[in-house]
């Protein structure tokens, strides 16, 4: 599929990288299908880059990478949402929130991750309730959390 990006200009991505949302992204309701794009080889980022707005994107990672524990149990409806039928067919990542002026106080949303079935290509943000995650967790140990964002 090829599609065009404003950050990367246009891309042709292999169909097992195209996700149809079952469950929106917060505030992008109107967004169905994202693609999962790695910008460098062996980056611990990837960018979720929406297929129908060139603008649209949101970088994402794994939070173990950074030795966060984040462990959690799927709502029975994003399981029936997505088609779950094991475990090993999902990939978890985090919205990452990067500023330009210091990557270190990068924060991820541990509330809402971005569950992918890569069995069958469904994905969606999935909202964790009673966890006591954030939205906004720092990423780098030396940082503390965050309050209402900044």
């Amino acid at each position: 599929m090829k599609i065009q990006t404003t950050r990367f200009g246009e891309i042709d991505v292999d169909d097992k990288y195209v996700f149809n949302f079952t469950m929106p992204i917060l505030g992008y309701n109107e967004e169905e299908q994202f693609v999962m794009i790695e910008s460098k080889e062996a980056s611990l980022f990837k960018w979720i880059q929406s297929t129908h707005t060139p603008d649209l994107a949101f970088p994402a990672t794994v939070p173990s990478f950074f030795g966060i524990d984040y462990i959690f149990e799927l709502p029975d409806e994003a399981e029936a949402s997505l088609e779950v039928k094991s475990a090993e067919d999902l990939v978890v990542m985090n919205i990452a929130k990067i500023p330009s002026d210091n990557p270190r106080k990068t924060t991820v949303n541990l509330l809402a991750p971005i569950v992918f079935n890569i069995t069958n290509n469904k994905a969606g943000q999935v909202i964790l309730s009673g966890t006591g995650f954030d939205v906004t967790y720092p990423l780098f140990k030396d940082e503390e959390p965050t309050k209402d964002g900044e």
